[in-house]
């Protein structure tokens, strides 16, 4: 049985993801919120995570103002339940405290004021929707509560030259995690307290609602529930999601001949240009190519068996439809696009002025990250139906990560 009182449906609970650090131990080029571990972003996973309670209405994520285009990629493959629960991100703050308050600031001013608040490290991916459950119910119940776990190192406090002062009882400590809970009127007024007391700087929001003389409680958090900070804590990540899989390439091809008309669509970009492509559907060559190339790396059928030529409902159809129904046939499978390359071949028009709008496109159709897009163009040295300006050929290598076979 629960030690904490039932929640009403009233209640009004939000999440706050605090996701604008900038994760330097990990060594990489990115903020470790938006590497990789089994097919998503570590913060795609963590909001995941905490929408799993579905009392959880609303998801605010403080990210760096450097970080947008990140963070849209990060949260475009997710479900649309999801995704209309999470709100406009609100700018980060020099500081872990100065971030969470924004944060908060940005969640006082909607119209409808969350009850409840769970604030969480977006660095946390493995959280339990169990866990979330308890942290709504204590926050509820206690006002401020945390999840902890029990310590299994002895613990010593030291001078700042290493001296050994004291030895603390494991039995008196708690390692404590995210989500952390609260009252959410409790928690903002404790934000605003500290922000105007010079040299007070927490780096958790428990620490915060402590120095506001408020009482927080610890309730048992999950051993699995890890924060990911080192580079070795990404490899062990990375295997706990995957599982045995298996690398599948494919490879797509298409051409399509110039009419008259003012423009080309290449990659969902529109290009102007003395003619247009003539064909069925909107007739990009790119993500027509690049829809084949991940049909064959599925063993799929191929974009004719699909979407017919002959069925007049894809006639004049954008193709983003196409490639957005190839990636979902990935996802069905539990498998992730590793990395899409296409090659581009014709006279005309240039395509160098167009190509990170062309790669952007597509990432945000397939849901990755942009550097995992490669657009090239050439030309057939005026060889060829290409080489005569009759039209535009494009060719795809689509890498796939599936679970392994039996």
């Amino acid at each position: 049985m629960s030690p904490f009182l039932t929640v009403p449906d009233r209640i009004h609970v939000a999440a706050l993801i605090v996701a604008a650090g900038r994760g330097l131990r990990v060594g990489l080029d990115r903020p470790k919120q938006y590497l990789d571990i089994g097919g998503e972003t570590v913060l795609a996973r963590s909001i995941r995570a905490l929408a799993a309670d579905s009392r959880v209405k609303s998801i605010l994520c403080v990210i760096h103002p450097d970080d947008e285009a990140l963070y849209r990629a990060a949260i475009a493959s997710l479900e649309p339940d999801i995704a209309s629960r999470i709100l406009s991100p609100a700018d980060g703050g020099a500081t872990r405290q100065a971030s969470g308050h924004s944060g908060l600031e940005a969640l006082a001013s909607l119209a409808k004021v969350p009850d409840l608040i769970l604030v969480h490290d977006a660095a946390r991916p493995f959280t339990s929707k169990s866990l979330v459950g308890r942290s709504i119910e204590a926050a509820f119940s206690r006002g401020a509560a945390i999840p902890g776990v029990p310590v299994t190192d002895t613990i010593k406090r030291i001078t700042v030259d290493g001296q050994v002062t004291d030895t603390p009882p494991r039995r008196d400590l708690k390692a404590v995690q995210t989500p952390q809970a609260f009252k959410f009127d409790l928690l903002l007024k404790a934000h605003r307290a500290a922000a105007t007391h010079r040299g007070v700087d927490f780096t958790d929001d428990a620490s915060i609602a402590e120095w506001a003389g408020h009482p927080v409680y610890v309730f048992d958090g999950e051993l699995d529930n890890t924060k990911l900070t080192t580079s070795a804590d990404f490899v062990a990540a990375r295997e706990k999601t995957m599982g045995t899989t298996e690398t599948r390439t494919g490879i797509g091809y298409d051409v399509h001949a110039f009419v008259d008309g003012d423009q080309v669509i290449l990659g969902g970009v529109p290009i102007p240009h003395t003619h247009r492509l003539s064909g069925h559907s909107d007739a990009d060559v790119v993500l027509h190519a690049l829809t084949d190339a991940i049909f064959g790396a599925l063993a799929d059928g191929d974009i004719g068996s699909h979407f017919p030529p002959s069925d007049t409902q894809w006639k004049g159809a954008d193709s983003r439809i196409f490639l957005e129904y190839a990636v979902e046939r990935v996802k069905m499978r539990g498998g992730r696009i590793v990395h899409l390359d296409t090659t581009i071949i014709c006279e005309s028009p240039k395509i160098g002025p167009h190509r990170d709008s062309i790669r952007e496109n597509i990432a945000a159709i397939c849901g990755v990250m942009v550097d995992r897009v490669g657009v090239k163009a050439t030309t057939t040295e005026q060889l060829g139906f290409t080489g005569r300006r009759e039209g535009i050929a494009a060719q795809a290598v689509a890498t796939l990560q599936l679970p392994a076979s039996e």
